[in-house]
């Protein structure tokens, strides 16, 4: 027979009653939790207890923390392929995702000696820099700067003040199409002005891809770095 004096212990009690909020789409991914304080007071507990109750869900990937930020619904990471066709919007708009880009800054500056290898240039060569953010259903998933060689592609930062797609300003300037040569992945940690751009706590875990793109001739027409939030986006390899 049941013991009826066996007890649901507070802390699970609290962490049921918010996965069933998570259930009922009280909150969506990416909203922040209430405070401690607020649940405590919600529940009649302590402070304690809450956060047994939101380590539970934590545990079970529901909510994620942020130091000295709170608690909020873990965002289902978008899948983004990495292979010999990369574009932002289609690789999101398969995921189901709305894709959104925003320009941050646009530079010409000379190219630094690793960068004018990447492109097949000489050190010191100019090149426009697009710094911008991308974003997956209004969420901010990346930071990204892709450089593109000035003498090879001229018009191209007027090009890229028109439009934020990539795709759109190199077509614009005589590049029908775009392949991906090389992809490399290093895992590194958010830079206080990458945190502050990806809503995320300095030190975080950050995913960076670097990468060449070619034209149909082979030629280099972009070198572009991006660091992916690490609990946003899965990176999936596609055959090439």
């Amino acid at each position: 027979m049941r013991d009826i004096s066996a007890k649901t212990p507070i802390w699970k009690a609290i962490a049921d009653a918010l996965r069933s909020d998570l259930a009922e789409g009280r909150y969506t991914p990416g909203d922040k939790l209430p405070t401690e304080a607020a649940l405590a007071e919600r529940f009649g507990v302590n402070r304690h207890t809450v956060r047994h109750g939101i380590s539970a869900l934590v545990d079970e990937g529901f909510v994620r923390t942020r130091r000295g930020a709170g608690a909020f619904v873990a965002a289902t990471p978008t899948d983004y392929p990495i292979g010999s066709r990369v574009r932002f919007h289609e690789n999101l708009i398969a995921a189901g995702r709305r894709p959104e880009k925003r320009v941050l800054h646009l530079e010409e500056r000379a190219a630094t000696e690793g960068e004018a290898k990447a492109l097949y240039i000489a050190s010191g060569d100019p090149v426009c820099v697009y710094h911008g953010l991308s974003l997956a259903d209004g969420q901010p998933i990346a930071v990204f700067e892709s450089l593109f060689p000035l003498a090879r592609l001229p018009g191209i930062g007027e090009a890229l003040k028109e439009t934020s797609s990539v795709t759109e300003a190199l077509r614009s300037v005589s590049v029908a199409d775009y392949t991906r040569a090389s992809t490399r992945l290093t895992a590194v940690r958010a830079s206080a002005t990458q945190a502050l751009h990806l809503q995320v706590t300095e030190g975080d875990p950050l995913l960076r891809s670097s990468g060449v793109n070619v034209d149909e001739a082979g030629v280099p027409v972009e070198y572009g770095r991006t660091w992916f939030a690490g609990d946003r986006v899965a990176l999936t390899l596609e055959g090439q």
